[in-house]
């Protein structure tokens, strides 16, 4: 294993169903890559963690976002498309995690050029296995711009 396989990855989420943050959570602890994971609960939040406004001034740059697109203030598809017309932000991949699977929200993701749309399965154990897809393709598999 390589050094930059060493470090530690740093995943937003961007997410309100509190059931769904503590699988997410779950699912994370029991992959092979250890995370540093910052929650936010809607689309303001997301927008003032990423912008680095408010509370959020110290934060980090995230390494991956998982972004719903059914939460408040901005939706999904809103904070995607300030994620990639800006040029500080754009390289980071933006994972949709959520439960819609309407033709129209898929096809408008795209468009603002998420870079995966995973419908969150509703079993338990299918939902945990797609986190762990997710880390396995994203921050084992992949190379991330920094």
């Amino acid at each position: 294993m390589n050094n930059e396989n060493l470090k530690l990855s740093h995943i937003l989420l961007v997410e309100d169903n509190e059931g769904d943050i503590l699988l997410t959570k779950e699912a994370f602890e029991e992959c092979k890559v250890k995370v540093k994971m910052s929650v936010v609960r809607n689309g303001q939040e997301a927008l003032d963690f990423l912008f680095k406004k408010g509370t959020f001034a110290n934060e980090k740059k995230p390494d991956l976002i998982l972004l719903d697109i059914n939460i408040p203030i901005y939706n999904g598809h809103e904070v995607l498309e300030q994620i990639k017309s800006d040029s500080k932000l754009k390289k980071i991949p933006v994972i949709m995690l959520t439960t819609s699977s309407n033709k129209k929200d898929v096809n408008k993701a795209y468009e603002n050029h998420c870079n995966s749309y995973v419908r969150k399965p509703l079993n338990i154990n299918d939902f945990l296995e797609a986190i762990m897809k997710i880390e396995e393709f994203w921050l084992q598999l992949s190379t991330i711009s920094n």
